[in-house]
Parts: C-alpha cells; structure tokens; sequence
C-alpha cells in the first residue's frame, strides 16, 4: 500500500525513494509486524483467557507433565500472528504482485480452517476439531489453486525461462544440466506441477502443525525458514544474482521477500509471550497458516525441493508420526516412545527447554545447508 501511496511523488520528496527499495520495504514488515505483536498481544491474552475459560485441551495420551503444567493456557494465539503478519504485509508489499495475493490467501485460509478446528476444540473441550480428512481436502483443494496460479503467473510472464513454470529444480544439480537434458531449468513435470506444489504446500502446513506441541519449537524453525526464503526470494527475483548464483530466474519472486519479513516479525512479537512457559499457544490457527505460507513462497519462488532441507526438522517430526503410525499397524511394535519425536526425547527424560534450543540450532544447521544449494551447483 505505501508502495502505491507514496513513489509516485518520490521526484518532489527523496524521502519517498526509499520505498522502491526492496529491503527497506522488508524491514519495514519485520518492524511493523513486531510492533503489532508487543502492543496488541496482552489485550488478546487477557481476551482469550476471559472466553476459553480452561482453555486448550491438553491430550491425556500425551506427556503426563503437559496435563499439569500447561492445563488452562489459552489457544488460538494464531490470531495475533495473523493481524501482524496481514497488516505489516498489505501495508509494505506492493499489492499488484500477484504472488502477493497467492501467498496471503493460502495463508489466511488455512489460518480460517485452524482458527474453526481450534474454536471447537475449545467449546467442547475435547481434542478433537475439524474432520481430519475434510480439513485435508480442502487444505488441498485451496494448494491446488494457489499451484494453478503460480503456474499461471509465471508461464505467462515473457521475462521468465522457458520452461520453468512447469519444472522443478533439484539442489546441488547446476542449471546447465537440465537445459541440457530437458531444454527446461529444471525437471520438467507439465501439468504435474500442480499437484507437486499443493503437496508441497499441504505438507508444510501440517508439519509445522505437529512439530507445535512445545513451547517455542514451531515458532523459532518457522522464523528462520521465513528468513532463509527471504533471502531465497530476493535473489531469484532479481535477474542479475539469479545469473550469477546459476539458479533461474523468477520475475516478481523477490516480493516475496516482504512476506517472510513479515512472517519474521510475527512470529518474533509472539515468542515474546510463547516462551516458555507460554503465556498463549498459537493453535491450529498459528501453525496451519505459517506452514501453508511457508510452502506456497516455496512454490512461488521455484524452490520446493529445497525446502525439504530448510524445514527438516518440520520433516522430520512429520515423518515420524508416520513410521510410528506404519510400524504399529504392521509389527504392533512403536519405533519411537511417543511420536511426534519431540515427545520421544521427553519420554526419554530431556527437559522442555533442552529438546526446544537443540531443536532450534538443528534448524539453523538445515538453514545453513539450504542457503548453500543456491552456491553449491
């Protein structure tokens, strides 16, 4: 919005100059998403805590110290991510980019569907909300869309590699490769594409929803993918670093990079109040919406595989929810002692605390190696 507002009288005031520029723009969404986070997050504690009364159900079949020590605490926090995350975003980004538009929508859509599953767990104190396979679906039917569009957007766009919009990159493999096996920068999919990206997308929101199941431990792996696809996007978006780094080149994509500083900013207003012990959880609402946002600047920005590697841990948590769940159907026997496998360290008697920073410093580690796939080709 200020973007629109205010470059066109950048020649009568200089001042106004700085917001054609990218970074300021990012800043500015990391500043005022935190601002909004700080001044709006006790009211809406206070709030939350007047209308859920014993707030979020806590499973009986999970830790028996999480009955005790985090029975009470509100949910439905999401909703703060949310207002900082829309707000810093619709006011710094420019609004005729049409990734924009994508990215936000599946965001706060799936922020919607957590924001039901989690207002039902709520008023009828159980742990169980939404349908898991009607949440599944339309978490699928919204990522086909938002893949469609950016399909559409970007095979559209005459500044574009040929072949892009239907191809996906692999880490570590030098472009010059695949233009010379496919003619394409990438592996070339067709209309495969699209499923490929609403699994991407559907796939990071739910692995950020089951890795938030301790103070903390979503919220930190989310800011540092946010701002590894900051700086992802911003440099795929801008065809002279794209050329130089050997990665192809997506027109708009640096716009992106407004988002994951919003997302940064968000998130680091809500840590405020989710350290432990937290003061408010952020739900279904918080994690569904971050992880879909995740996913679809992924897609937008052509780096979907390598998001496996930034949000390992959110892969790795999700993966073993499902060899727990594939091993006991087959063998009767568990692999982990609780799965998620943040739980199986609990079980095995780390405290909180520990399992959460070492967790942090495994994403960053993933961080690191991600970034090195735009070099290491």
């Amino acid at each position: 919005m200020l973007y629109a507002l205010l470059t066109p009288y950048a020649d009568q005031f200089q001042l106004f100059n700085v917001f054609r520029y990218l970074t300021f723009r990012t800043g500015g969404a990391i500043m005022t998403a935190l601002l909004i986070g700080f001044v709006f997050g006790p009211a809406l504690i206070r709030w939350m805590r007047k209308k859920q009364g014993k707030g979020q159900p806590i499973r009986t079949d999970g830790p028996q110290g999480h009955i005790i020590e985090k029975a009470g605490t509100p949910t439905m926090g999401g909703v703060l991510i949310l207002l900082s995350l829309s707000v810093a975003t619709f006011l710094w980004a420019r609004l005729d980019n049409p990734y924009v538009w994508i990215v936000m929508g599946v965001t706060l859509v799936y922020g919607g569907l957590g924001f039901v599953d989690d207002y039902l767990k709520v008023t009828k104190q159980t742990t169980d909300g939404v349908v898991g396979s009607v949440k599944l679906v339309l978490q699928f039917a919204v990522a086909l869309v938002a893949g469609f569009y950016c399909m559409s957007v970007l095979g559209a766009d005459p500044a574009a590699p040929e072949g892009i919009a239907t191809s996906v990159g692999i880490p570590f493999v030098p472009l010059r490769m695949f233009e010379d096996w496919f003619g394409a920068p990438g592996v070339p999919l067709g209309l495969l594409i699209v499923p490929f990206a609403a699994f991407v997308i559907v796939g990071a929101s739910n692995t950020v929803n089951l890795t938030d199941g301790l103070d903390g431990l979503a919220t930190v792996p989310v800011m540092i993918a946010a701002g590894t696809y900051g700086v992802i996007a911003y440099l795929v978006g801008n065809a002279i670093y794209a050329q130089y780094l050997g990665v192809p080149f997506v027109p708009g994509a640096g716009e992106l990079a407004v988002i994951c500083g919003a997302i940064l900013g968000a998130c680091l207003g809500f840590l405020w109040f989710n350290a432990p012990p937290a003061a408010i959880f952020m739900g279904d609402t918080g994690s569904l919406a971050l992880g879909g946002a995740i996913g679809s600047i992924a897609v937008a920005a052509k780096h979907e595989i390598v998001l496996a590697i930034v949000g390992g841990l959110f892969v790795l948590e999700g993966l073993s929810v499902m060899i727990q769940i594939a091993s006991f159907k087959l063998t009767g026997k568990r692999v982990f002692r609780m799965a998620p496998i943040h739980h199986h360290f609990e079980q095995l008697g780390w405290k909180e605390s520990t399992i959460v920073i070492r967790f942090w410093i495994v994403a960053v580690i993933l961080a690191l190696i991600g970034l090195s796939t735009l070099k290491l080709r």
